[in-house]
């Protein structure tokens, strides 16, 4: 899966790290709906550093379609309410 986070580039992210991520992720869906800014300044950097942990970076010339598009770390609470799909954002 290509993971791309806005502003900083695309990640090649292997099937078997998608749970550790999908979990992450939900942590910050939680943080979104409560409102809590703390929380989500907290559990949007750890899923961001969660895909540059697991992920392999990719070549900045890339031109192949992101499966994946997260926000900036610098995005705000709102940014990443109007990103959120029924799977949070990374699906599965």
């Amino acid at each position: 899966m290509i993971v791309r986070i806005l502003t900083e580039g695309q990640y090649d992210v292997s099937d078997g790290a998608l749970d550790r991520l999908n979990q992450l992720d939900s942590d910050l869906e939680a943080a979104v709906a409560a409102g809590d800014a703390a929380a989500f300044d907290a559990a949007l950097e750890a899923l961001l550093d969660g895909v540059r942990t697991v992920g392999v970076p990719r070549s900045a010339d890339s031109l192949e379609e992101s499966d994946v598009i997260l926000p900036p770390a610098d995005a705000t609470i709102d940014e990443v309410r109007q990103l959120l799909g029924d799977d949070g954002l990374i699906p599965g």
